[in-house]
């Protein structure tokens, strides 16, 4: 008899380097992908301090309600 144990790994995943370039992907994943940032942000090992604070660099802030960043 065999045992078998999934392991999940954590990656991190290479995020845009420019910030509006990131706007938009963030927002596509969440839209298309993800339930929550906090679920985006585990997916891709980043914190999700990390990215509210670069789309404050360009105005933008989370929108927990619709999911997206305005």
């Amino acid at each position: 008899m065999h045992t078998y144990c999934a392991i999940k790994l954590v990656t991190t995943m290479q995020l845009p380097e420019d910030n509006f370039i990131l706007l938009s992907f963030i927002n596509t994943k969440l839209r298309d992908e993800y339930p929550s940032l906090e679920d985006f942000c585990m997916s891709c090992g980043v914190s999700p301090q990390v990215i509210c604070g670069r789309m404050a660099q360009i105005g933008y802030e989370y929108d927990g309600q619709t999911n997206s960043f305005k």
